[in-house]
C-alpha cells in the first residue's frame, strides 16, 4: 500500500522513557494497533501500539499553537 508511506509519525528514534499508565477505549486501542500495524508496514520495524503513543503525543503537542504560544509566554 502507497499511502503508508505517507504516515505524520516517522521512524522512531531511540530516547530515554520514563513508565506511564493511562486507560483508553477499547475503539481508540484498536486504532492504535492498526496504526501500528501500518506503521510496521511502511518503515519496516514491527513495533506495538505502547511504543508509538509517546511519539504521538509529542508531536501533537508540538503542533498545538495555543500550547506553544502558553510555553512562549511562561518563559517571559
Amino acid at each position: 500500500m502507497t499511502t503508508t508511506k505517507k504516515l505524520r509519525l516517522g521512524p522512531l528514534p531511540k530516547t530515554e522513557n520514563v513508565k506511564l499508565t493511562f486507560a483508553c477505549p477499547a475503539s481508540l486501542k484498536t486504532d492504535l494497533d492498526r496504526y501500528a500495524a501500518l506503521h510496521a508496514q511502511a518503515y519496516g520495524e514491527a513495533v506495538d501500539a505502547e511504543k508509538l503513543i509517546p511519539h504521538m503525543l509529542e508531536a501533537f503537542m508540538a503542533g498545538d499553537r495555543g500550547f506553544k504560544r502558553g510555553e512562549q509566554a511562561a518563559a517571559k
